[in-house]
């Protein structure tokens, strides 16, 4: 378990920006459509209220950030909808995953839920990277320095101000939610990250063919 932050800061404060007119491809497991997902959320941001400096992800776009694939200005329109068609024939070979969130991680830009078990949801983003690779020639990254662990992000940093008295208000769980992931989405976010102005791109669905 990694070590909890003492100090939160701005996420956004050294952050590049798209240029404008610009923007990034990602691969994102979308749990919007998810009562459960919501719930935690909204469970998380009732125990937050009473904190400024904290921006919150549309419930619309609760996710699970897969990989990031590169600016906009860099991917083609028929590179995207390669990707696409190559995310959907490696993934129709996986079945959907039942997944469990309730332990929530603490990093200095933000504050999120980890979502279990890793192993299946580390063979889905594997598929995508094969995927990325074959249409884009890129395998995409990751966000950080750090390996990927499945999470949904229930609050982004904007300032800098103590952790212990949001660690103390949130706690380390939420109530166990469990829901069903049966597809990654292909995003065209839009400008910077914080408004949140996302283009479905298209859905490649695990459908566990024999």
């Amino acid at each position: 378990m990694s070590p909890l932050p003492t100090q939160m800061i701005n996420r956004w404060q050294n952050r590049e920006e798209p240029s404008p007119g610009q923007g990034t491809i990602y691969w994102h497991i979308l749990l919007g459509d998810q009562p459960e997902a919501r719930n935690a959320a909204q469970t998380a941001r009732k125990r937050l209220a009473d904190f400024p400096g904290l921006h919150l992800p549309p419930l619309e776009w609760l996710h699970i950030t897969t990989l990031v694939v590169g600016p906009t200005n860099e991917i083609t329109t028929e590179q995207q909808q390669d990707m696409l068609a190559a995310a959907s024939e490696l993934l129709a070979e996986l079945p959907p995953v039942d997944v469990t969130l309730n332990r929530i991680f603490y990093h200095p830009e933000a504050i999120a839920a980890e979502v279990q078990p890793a192993g299946p949801l580390k063979q889905i983003r594997s598929a995508i990277q094969t995927a990325t690779l074959k249409a884009v020639g890129r395998e995409g990254h990751t966000e950080g320095p750090t390996q990927w662990i499945p999470h949904m992000t229930l609050a982004y940093s904007e300032t800098e101000q103590p952790a212990e008295p949001l660690i103390s208000a949130l706690g380390r769980e939420l109530p166990t939610s469990e829901f069903t992931i049966n597809a990654v989405i292909l995003v065209a976010q839009q400008g910077p990250e914080r408004l949140w102005d996302w283009h479905l791109v298209g859905r490649a669905p695990l459908v566990g063919r024999c």
